[in-house]
């Protein structure tokens, strides 16, 4: 079982990478904004891995330690996005004009 898994991580790597450098650079903040849903999805799968009751100390290491990852990974593509979409906000001068 521990086998599969480990093929499946290492096949989802491989792929992950492929994919992302095969996009162009003018997409990846469109993209990684649009992944923070999904990144949403990750964190609450590894809430409900860390708090197994039965699970054991490495599951809950292993959980608790996928819900900083996903949350840093949230959290930076919330201020990407952010930080993109204040380049495109009109600023006014003094005189009341925009710019």
């Amino acid at each position: 079982m521990l086998g599969l898994l480990f093929f499946v991580f290492v096949l989802a790597v491989f792929l992950g990478f492929e994919l992302i450098s095969k996009v162009p650079s003018q997409l990846h903040t469109p993209l990684m904004s649009g992944s923070n849903a999904i990144s949403g999805i990750t964190i609450v799968g590894a809430l409900v891995a860390a708090g197994q009751p039965h699970g054991g100390t490495l599951v809950t290491v292993l959980g608790t330690i996928a819900v900083i990852a996903a949350m840093i990974n949230v959290v930076g593509g919330y201020l990407v996005t952010d930080r993109m979409l204040s380049m495109f906000r009109h600023t006014e001068k003094k005189d009341g004009s925009h710019v």
